[in-house]
């Protein structure tokens, strides 16, 4: 009698590989539902693992997500930091800034819901890496703002959170709109055009103000 030929099984994956592909699924589940609905059941189902596979490369679906975070964060302090740090001319910079920001908002998977719209905004271990991210962005622009107007680290500091803001809300919003929406690069230099006219009124040799 013969015995059926048995399908030959599918190469496994290397673990790193396997980690990659964990993290990507977990990306779409969370950016889908946020953290609070998704399950762990989910996310092996969506990477094509068993639970007891995820349990091996994350212990529970906080760190999971935290990896994600950590990982949003890096993503969009690099192209910020690109952004400032690419060219010495601050109308570019201001541009560069602002399509960077529009961009990370617009890129798929959507790992700015991570950064910027957490349902877990109040999770400590959230609220320490955003903040710490936001500080280091802030820290970096005030920088060349102080060099360039003259101003105190404490005025600087305080430009500099209002351009973000400006920008990241205007993203934001831009990211929620429906079909009508402009174009992200039109989006992008409508924004830019706002923060330049703004932060261009400063002249390069501003003085201190007395304290």
């Amino acid at each position: 009698m013969t015995t059926p030929a048995t399908a030959p099984r599918a190469p496994r994956l290397p673990r790193e590989e396997r980690r990659l592909q964990v993290l990507a699924a977990a990306l779409e589940v969370f950016s889908a539902v946020g953290y609070h609905a998704a399950s762990m059941d989910e996310i092996a189902e969506r990477a094509g693992v068993s639970k007891p596979v995820l349990y091996q490369h994350f212990p529970g679906k906080l760190e999971l997500y935290l990896e994600l975070l950590d990982n949003g964060v890096e993503d969009w302090l690099a192209a910020a930091r690109q952004a400032l740090t690419g060219t010495t001319d601050n109308a570019t910079r201001v541009e560069a800034m602002v399509r960077a920001y529009f961009r990370f908002v617009e890129e798929p998977g959507g790992a700015f819901r991570l950064v910027f719209e957490s349902d877990l905004a109040h999770e400590p271990a959230v609220r320490e890496r955003v903040d710490a991210a936001d500080l280091t962005l802030t820290t970096l622009s005030a920088s060349v703002i102080a060099e360039d107007t003259g101003l105190s680290h404490d005025q600087a500091m305080l430009l500099a959170s209002g351009m973000h803001g400006l920008v990241q809300v205007s993203a934001r919003n831009w990211m929620r709109s429906g079909e009508d929406r402009p174009p992200r690069e039109q989006a992008a230099e409508l924004v830019a055009s706002l923060a330049w006219r703004g932060i261009s009124s400063f002249p390069l040799s501003h003085p201190p103000q007395a304290e």
